[in-house]
């Protein structure tokens, strides 16, 4: 049976992690990556359900890696790596911060003309590059409300990481499989005083709210309708969030994604659908450009018989 992603166990030690953090620290990049390559192997190998995931992933991504299975599988451990690697930029994007010359692309500036427009909004992001850089966004904007909506059960260890080396606090995080009336109230009055909700858009609940599916990479996939019943429901911009390493550098790009304040009760049904179709056909064109830095470790297409008859689509 088919394993849902948030009951995937968070991997690794507090330990573990801080021995990482140091060899980067004390020795640099190259010496850090030398050091990760076994440990990666080793996750790599120990964990045939998130290898798997990554393979069938690739292929979809680029069909001709199914008459090339050794290459295939190397890409897949690569895939692994970019991972790994992902999780050291996050620290250090907390820990030290981000220098605007490691930052390409429109996003500083396009998300401070938002801010400075006065109007809140919720913004879309997706499993896919490294969010934890665009930290330089709030860092321009110190007294910004910002709230974020996230699978915290799986993490746990990850965030509690980060706070102590960093010492300080990540923007406040809620649960959003708590989600209630009373939350959805205090969120309208957050982006009415100008400040943003962040809400990842690409994985699906695991027991309960709805979801509907999409084509994405030639294939159906399920979408969460959460984060867009949410848009419907707040009446405000929407915006995407996306940053993708380039070398050594992070591309940031903040765009406008449609707006739901002149939104009628009876269009809210096909614009529901609307939205998660251009959201799936904006993620598929960014992972086909960076395709190593998806991070879905888990059988993203496998549409269960459950999960099925809970979706929405038609």
């Amino acid at each position: 049976m088919n394993q849902h992603w948030a009951q995937i166990g968070e991997r690794g030690s507090l330990l573990g992690m801080r021995i990482m953090i140091t060899i980067d620290r004390w020795f640099g990049r190259w010496p850090f990556q030398l050091v990760l390559m076994p440990v990666i192997l080793w996750y790599f190998i120990s964990h045939p359900l998130a290898r798997k995931a990554s393979r069938e992933y690739l292929q979809r991504q680029n069909p001709a890696l199914r008459s090339r299975r050794l290459y295939c599988h190397w890409l897949s451990y690569r895939h692994f790596l970019a991972f790994g690697a992902s999780l050291m930029d996050k620290i250090r994007a907390w820990s030290r911060g981000v220098n605007d010359d490691l930052i390409c692309g429109t996003g500083l500036s396009d998300f401070s003309r938002a801010v400075a427009g006065g109007q809140g909004g919720l913004v879309l992001v997706a499993h896919h590059g490294n969010l934890d850089i665009a930290s330089a966004l709030t860092e321009r904007h110190p007294d910004l409300e910002i709230t974020i909506l996230m699978h915290t059960a799986n993490a746990g260890k990850f965030n509690q990481l980060i706070e102590q080396v960093s010492g300080r606090r990540r923007p406040d995080i809620l649960e959003v499989s708590q989600i209630t009336p009373a939350t959805a109230q205090k969120l309208d009055a957050l982006i009415s005083r100008g400040g943003f909700v962040i809400i990842a858009a690409d994985r699906t609940p695991h027991s309960s709210g709805r979801s509907r599916t999409h084509n994405f990479l030639g294939a159906p996939a399920l979408f969460p309708e959460g984060p867009f019943l949410l848009a419907s429901l707040l009446r405000c911009p929407i915006y995407t969030l996306s940053c993708v390493r380039y070398g050594e550098r992070f591309r940031i790009d903040f765009e406008p994604f449609d707006d739901t304040r002149q939104l009628k009760r009876q269009e809210r049904a096909q614009w529901l659908h609307t939205a998660g179709e251009q959201f799936a056909q904006r993620l598929e064109q960014q992972v086909n450009q960076a395709p190593l830095q998806w991070f879905n470790f888990y059988p993203f297409w496998h549409i269960h018989d459950d999960e099925h008859d809970n979706a929405t689509s038609r």
